[in-house]
């Protein structure tokens, strides 16, 4: 099946995507959301990709190194055999600072026989909107670009140059490597330099790894999806990104394709609460200062998202040059969404800080400005709780009053008073807790739908959104409570499709949605754990793993026909709730086992 095969590798400045065929084709240097170096992803013939051809008779097979960032696809026919190790390399310096330069070293390993390959090597600088010629210097290759804006990148290897560039066949006899970078070296590269690299930055995620917990079920899975959301991560920030890529289609052939290289709010605080449950509080510190830095002012207002380095304008530009993923145009750079309003973001933001303070209250650093911003939030959604907005699923239309919106608009005012106890700052606790208390009735009143036994997408409406699963898990409802029962068999009847969900089934600014939002399909799955249909959620859960692609890679979508992965990829939220759903099934394991041990 025609998939997004893909791996992804990175280093917390940038990704690349490399194909099961061993293809590099989307890369943007020197960070994420840079301009392209390759595109094929985007454009299956101008983008430009980076391609390593054996012969028609080797088999292929890919996999990560374990419990590592570092992808190994193996070529063999058998008597000949190589290894391709990709990675972005990553590692601790003597000076105690990350090495993690805007580079991809591509590790030719030789394994036996004389195997034979030969390189497609068709960079296209500044996604591609200008020609780009390549020229072999004594030391490198250098590829150049000026149409629209100059840009260079340089390509170092232990091979034939001419051959590379030609596309001549080369016999592997000994390790040989290649590397790419944005910058010229100063220190020449070697294969023993290379060769360097890839162990110091193989014991760096082993190390890494090594830090997270071990689980009784489904540890593989979510190792794999730790290691995923952590090259999400911008170090230099803290920002996390929602996906690696722009503008992967929710449904081939449609335009719902969106510029996914920025940092939402909401994506980002729900990675960074469950990279927290996972012990890695150095995350959890980088962000909240990334926040910090981002409300300067106590009466600031947050943007649902913001650039990685802190943008704040984030303008929606096509890209018409390129034909899109399968032909899935338009290609967009920047999102317009930015000048959106969603309530719900004070909430999510709140329930992070809450959490940071009660898992390192002993250890948490610029506590007085998060006190600072949790007064400020409750300020802010005092003022506007009440007020329409966009909701979860940012539609573009006119704004209503989303339920998804006004819970987690409860869920700050909930947060902000466990805050306020922690800091003993207990005159705010009594005002705090009236809004609290008239924010849960008003939801109750307005929020559920008698006639359809279900809290609805919003206000007045007879629609179901899978938003308004998250209830249960953000502490609004009891998971056994009758209301969420019966409003999650309301939307396993309406919005299921083949174990699938749908975000929700009502027309939206782009017409009836036809693809399955994975997370939708997490939360579910956690909602039958949660009311005790645990065989069943066991089963969902297991099915929608077979449906992730040869690395347990999720993307953002999935047909509901074909299993087939859509949207940008991979994607943070696909992940974040994988990872939820597996410590809750291991979880309910050990506590089966210490029974039978106590029995």
């Amino acid at each position: 099946m025609d998939n997004l095969n893909y791996g992804i590798i990175g280093n917390c400045r940038s990704a690349a995507l490399i194909s099961n065929t061993g293809s590099l084709d989307w890369c943007c240097l020197p960070q994420f959301d840079s301009t392209s170096v390759f595109a094929k992803l985007l454009d299956d013939k101008n983008g430009g990709s980076f391609k390593i051809n054996a012969k028609y008779n080797y088999e292929i097979h890919q996999e990560y190194h374990r419990n590592t960032a570092i992808l190994v696809t193996r070529y063999s026919d058998g008597e000949n055999i190589f290894e391709v190790h990709d990675f972005m390399p990553r590692y601790y310096k003597l000076t105690g600072k990350y090495n993690a330069p805007p580079e991809i070293v591509r590790y030719v390993k030789h394994i036996s026989g004389a195997p034979k390959f030969n390189v497609h090597y068709d960079p296209k600088l500044e996604y591609a909107q200008g020609q780009t010629t390549n020229h072999a210097k004594t030391n490198f290759i250098v590829s150049l670009t000026s149409k629209k804006k100059f840009d260079t990148l340089f390509l170092y290897t232990s091979f034939d140059k001419s051959k590379v560039l030609s596309g001549d066949e080369i016999t592997l006899k000994e390790d040989g490597y290649f590397l790419i970078c944005y910058n010229e070296k100063i220190l020449k590269p070697t294969t023993e330099k290379m060769s360097l690299e890839l162990e110091r930055t193989k014991i760096y995620w082993l190390d890494w790894v090594d830090r997270t917990p071990n689980y009784k079920q489904f540890n593989k899975e979510i190792v794999r999806s730790a290691i995923t959301l952590k090259m999400l991560t911008y170090d230099k920030t803290g920002a996390v990104l929602a996906a690696a890529t722009t503008s992967l289609p929710e449904t081939i052939g449609e335009v719902r394709n969106w510029d996914y290289r920025f940092c939402w709010i909401r994506d980002a605080s729900m990675v960074i609460k469950v990279v927290s449950e996972l012990g890695h509080k150095n995350s959890a510190r980088r962000y909240l200062q990334f926040i910090i830095d981002l409300m300067p002012d106590k009466d600031e207002k947050l943007q649902i998202m913001y650039g990685i380095n802190k943008e704040k304008n984030l303008t929606e530009k096509t890209l018409s040059h390129l034909d899109g993923y399968k032909g899935s145009k338009p290609v967009r750079i920047g999102n317009a969404a930015y000048k959106q309003k969603q309530n719900d973001i004070y909430g999510i933001l709140m329930d992070v800080i809450y959490e940071q303070l009660a898992k390192f209250s002993n250890d948490i650093e610029n506590g007085e400005e998060l006190w600072s911003i949790t007064k400020g939030i409750v300020w802010i959604v005092s003022k506007h709780w009440r007020e329409p907005d966009k909701g979860i699923w940012e539609f573009r239309g006119e704004d209503r009053h989303f339920t998804f919106s006004k819970v987690l608009c409860w869920v700050a005012m909930d947060r902000a008073i466990k805050v306020a106890k922690i800091f003993g700052k207990e005159r705010k606790i009594e005002k705090w807790t009236a809004l609290e208390q008239e924010m849960k009735e008003d939801i109750h009143e307005n929020a559920w739908n008698s006639d359809i036994n279900a809290f609805v997408q919003s206000y007045g409406s007879s629609h179901l959104d899978a938003s308004v699963l998250l209830m249960e898990s953000y502490g609004f409802i009891h998971a056994k409570d009758p209301k969420f029962v019966s409003t999650v068999k309301a939307i396993e009847e309406d919005l299921s499709n083949d174990g699938l969900l749908y975000r929700y089934k009502n027309e939206d600014d782009f017409g009836l949605p036809s693809s399955s939002f994975t997370i939708c399909t997490f939360w579910f799955i956690n909602s039958l754990f949660k009311i005790g249909e645990e065989e069943k959620a066991l089963a969902h859960f297991e099915r929608l793993l077979s449906y992730s692609n040869h690395l347990g890679l999720f993307s953002e979508d999935i047909d509901f026909k074909t299993k087939r992965l859509l949207g940008n990829f991979p994607q943070a939220y696909s992940h974040l709730a994988l990872i939820e759903c597996a410590i809750n099934f291991s979880r309910k394991k050990s506590e089966e086992k210490i029974l039978e041990s106590i029995s």
